[in-house]
């Protein structure tokens, strides 16, 4: 028997229930939406992230081709200019709201457990073009957007993320992030500050990171290592008592250097404050931040938020937002079957059926034709 709803109205389905309205009362922004709702526009902006579309001409063209079911959503198509005015000027906290609701949402989903949490954070950039100089512009040639993530990836999905122009460093975006006490956090260089590394390590939080070539590190125990292994070396020592000269370094306690030979041959020196753990694990632990840079390939190609529909900050905030939204969706609505194992290849059948008529386990299975009506007392 053919399904009722579409495959988009299950996705809907999925968000938590009225907390778009709540977050649109909570700004005091009901009044902006008198003919055109913030529903419809954020159903409009997700139809594009699931679709594919990349311009406000494709999202208008292809949701008036589904009017009839966008009517049972309780939505109507978007005019382009009606999309382009809505994203440029509703508040952006309405929809960064819904993503936070999601997210929370998604991660209890997704994860099981808890405890011995680790969270790698990392940051990407967006390109934009020259008409959004005047809010991300970053030399003279060029202009760009930085999305800030922390990152679960045993439950595969952020826990947190954050907007900045290009130019924002990434250690000043992760002085604002949130820190889980007890948790293990695995990032590179760009947050190379001894001062966060401290307020990291007073939460009761084990930190995985690498140390610049250049910094000297005072040894006070060097451990054994197995020979022949990508291990090379394992010592305890202490950092130096200023960072760039100038500033006093306040984590003045033992750290443990681990040097690994990935293979590439390249030489890298990770510094963690677990003077226990064993050197492997600690190796390990810094090789799992390459699930945070398949997520953000993921989200770029399959989502292709590497193309804008809007050149203002606000609305560019908002499709990036609305871009998590729809990678968590997607997270939940792969849950609910388990016929397609690949992310990548649900998403794709979640584009390619978007707008048929069957049910989230149905994706696979051709669509059901009609059944012919014989021709009754025709006679030639």
């Amino acid at each position: 028997m053919p399904h009722d709803n579409s495959v988009f109205h299950a996705m809907l389905k999925l968000l938590p229930d009225d907390d778009l309205e709540l977050s649109v009362e909570r700004h005091g922004a009901a009044h902006q939406a008198r003919d055109f709702s913030f529903k419809s526009q954020f159903v409009a902006m997700l139809y594009a992230q699931l679709s594919g579309a990349s311009s406000l001409r494709e999202i208008e063209a292809g949701m008036r081709s589904h009017a009839n079911r966008l009517y049972h959503l309780g939505v109507r198509p978007a005019p382009r200019t009606t999309l382009a005015d809505a994203n440029r000027q509703r508040p952006v906290a309405v929809f960064s709201d819904l993503l936070g609701v999601m997210i929370e949402r998604a991660h209890r989903r997704l994860r099981r457990v808890m405890d011995g949490a680790t969270y790698l954070i990392d940051s990407t950039s967006l390109m934009l073009n020259r008409r959004s100089a005047d809010w991300a512009g970053f030399s003279a040639k060029a202009c760009g957007a930085k999305l800030h993530v922390i990152y679960d990836p045993d439950a595969d999905c952020p826990i947190y993320a954050a907007i900045s122009a290009a130019n924002v460093n990434d250690i000043t975006a992760a002085q604002t992030m949130p820190i889980v006490a007890g948790a293990t956090y695995v990032y590179d260089l760009g947050y190379y500050d001894y001062a966060w590394w401290t307020e990291l390590d007073a939460a009761g939080c084990r930190i995985v990171t690498r140390l610049k070539r250049n910094t000297p590190l005072a040894v006070t125990e060097t451990r054994a290592v197995e020979p022949g292994g990508a291990i090379l070396s394992d010592r305890v020592g202490r950092l130096p008592g200023r960072q760039a000269y100038s500033r006093h370094n306040p984590f003045q306690k033992p750290v443990r250097e681990v040097q690994v030979k990935i293979d590439t041959g390249k030489v890298l020196r990770i510094v963690t404050n677990d003077l226990t753990a064993p050197a492997q694990q600690i190796a390990d632990l810094y090789k799992r931040r390459w699930a945070i840079e398949l997520f953000f390939r993921w989200v770029k190609q399959t989502l292709r938020i590497t193309r804008f529909i809007g050149t203002t900050e606000n609305a560019v905030r908002i499709q990036i937002a609305v871009a998590l939204i729809a990678f968590l969706l997607l997270r939940l609505a792969q849950q609910t079957q388990t016929a397609i194992t690949s992310p990548l290849a649900f998403a794709r059948l979640v584009r390619a059926n978007l707008m048929h008529l069957r049910s989230l386990t149905q994706l696979r299975e051709p669509p059901q034709r009609a059944t012919p009506i014989p021709a009754q007392g025709v006679l030639i």
